[in-house]
């Protein structure tokens, strides 16, 4: 064989390798599946092409590099989004809270003190009036409001410590701390109670401590350790852990939920003198977990995988957008909406929001509330209840919201959060503005009570805020590695 042919036959092959061991480390699952075992041994047993005893080999490594490259550029190609290789895959089930009762002038004024908004008079009246609401004593002593900051419908098991305890915790992907309840702070409301004492791999963050506080007042304050924290098998060493010493009565009297893990960024993190990584940070850095999905569901327990997408969980293709996350949190634009069932002829009417799993609602614009709702009969901005409401058996249209190229549909179904307290006919003639003066409430619209809608107005927060309301419609993918976000369509349970 001429110098000049095995020169340029060892280039190619070098290339080949080169390109081969680089998708090796970064598919190494795919290579060691059984189909690809099956074509290696075919390939393998191909007589050589070249008649060389020394470059045989080689040569056929070569068209097995090249082959596996190729299907592994495919397969790239194809899912379009990151998958994680087989034994890395960290999932968890969320839990149903049991003392939850949903309760919409609650929801919203939960958003508003979330993010230092001022409740309007009239939510505040709604809050106060409410039947779940009491006024308890806290852990220090002095009085508050009911709980509205933090409760939760559906909570995922987090284990701390070693050996591993099990707390029911709320993520909240609008939000970067995550934070238990000392024996003390727990005593008062009888939450699962974090005691350093009882973990071989607590170890204390020397002056560092926190403090969460919201606009009613609301508190919760302590220490911070660096400990073992896992979930779903998923476990970071030295996760910051916030454990609260002293809490207000708005976070004691949730009995059922033992804490927060927080899933925004690190850059928002409360903790003093110097912030500490949020869990999914840290997982990213120890493990290379650059990305976490959150299926939540209607009605149901829902899952969030870290490191991997579950490919059965939704339909089609995942439609990516960037986020901004120079705030802290997961901030997308979506290009615009749609109102009415099967209308995904969305508006040029760009929408920037957080996608946050610790907030319930979806809250939009108020034009954009307005364009909603003027499309459900009966629908009013009732003053007494702080929001939108309509008749509980109102009709009410899909919503649409883009995302990048593709869509995101929220089932109408999914725009009644709850019903009120009480009941329409008592609220008869103290509503706001209507949007049909002709249609106005009938006696069968009042029998059949008033429901709380799930989207509200942003106007008043200064942030827009894609909840739960709008999660749940959708597998959603949290790509912190890419600085994006995803949704995808998903079976939905039928209205």
């Amino acid at each position: 064989m001429p110098s000049w042919h095995r020169e340029r036959t060892y280039k190619r092959s070098l290339i080949a390798k080169t390109v081969a061991k680089n998708l090796y480390y970064q598919h190494r699952p795919f290579l060691f599946h059984p189909f690809f075992l099956s074509l290696q041994s075919v390939f393998l047993s191909i007589k050589p092409i070249i008649p060389s005893t020394r470059t045989s080999v080689s040569g056929n490594m070569m068209l097995l590099s090249l082959f596996s490259a190729s299907m592994l550029a495919h397969l790239t190609l194809v899912s379009g989004h990151p998958t994680a290789p087989s034994g890395n895959e960290f999932s968890v089930r969320q839990v149903k809270n049991h003392k939850f009762t949903r309760d919409g002038p609650q929801a919203l004024a939960k958003a508003y003190m979330k993010y230092g908004a001022t409740l309007p008079k009239s939510l505040a009246a709604a809050v106060r009036n409410g039947k779940t609401l009491r006024r308890r004593r806290n852990a220090t002593g002095s009085a508050v409001n009911n709980p509205v900051e933090n409760d939760a419908e559906w909570l995922t098991p987090v284990q701390i410590g070693t050996p591993p305890k099990t707390f029911q915790m709320d993520f909240d992907t609008g939000s970067s701390d995550l934070w238990v309840y000392s024996s003390q702070a727990a005593a008062a409301g009888g939450q699962t109670d974090y005691v350093a004492a009882d973990s071989s791999t607590s170890k204390a963050l020397n002056g560092a401590s926190f403090e969460i506080s919201y606009g009613d007042g609301s508190a919760a304050a302590g220490h911070v350790v660096k400990e073992l924290v896992s979930i779903g098998g998923l476990a970071v060493n030295s996760q910051a852990v916030e454990v609260a010493d002293q809490v207000t009565a708005s976070f004691s009297q949730q009995a059922d939920l033992d804490g927060l893990v927080g899933l925004a960024f690190s850059s928002i993190n409360t903790v003093q003198p110097q912030q500490q990584s949020t869990f999914f940070a840290n997982a990213n850095s120890e493990s290379g977990v650059g990305l976490f999905t959150a299926d939540l569901q209607q009605d149901a327990p829902g899952t969030y995988n870290f490191g991997f997408v579950n490919q059965s969980a939704f339909t089609g293709d995942i439609a990516f957008t960037a986020i901004d996350s120079s705030a802290g949190f997961w901030n997308f634009t979506s290009p615009g909406f749609a109102v009415g069932d099967g209308n995904t002829s969305i508006s040029s009417t760009p929408i920037s929001g957080i996608a946050d799993t610790g907030t319930t609602l979806l809250l939009l614009p108020g034009s954009v509330n307005d364009a909603y709702y003027s499309q459900v009969q009966g629908a009013q901005l009732d003053q007494t209840a702080g929001g939108f409401t309509f008749p509980c058996d109102a009709k009410l249209p899909d919503f649409t919201f883009g995302v990048g190229n593709g869509t995101v549909t929220i089932p109408g179904s999914f725009m009644n959060f709850a019903a009120l307290q009480s009941t329409a006919s008592s609220r008869m003639g103290k509503r706001g503005r209507k949007f049909h003066p002709s249609k106005a409430f009938t006696a069968q619209a009042a029998d059949a009570g008033t429901c709380f809608g799930g989207m509200q107005s942003s106007d008043a927060v200064g942030t827009n805020i894609f909840g739960d309301i709008a999660l749940k419609s959708a597998f959603v993918v949290f790509d912190g590695a890419n600085s994006q976000i995803g949704f995808a369509k998903k079976d939905l349970p039928a209205a």
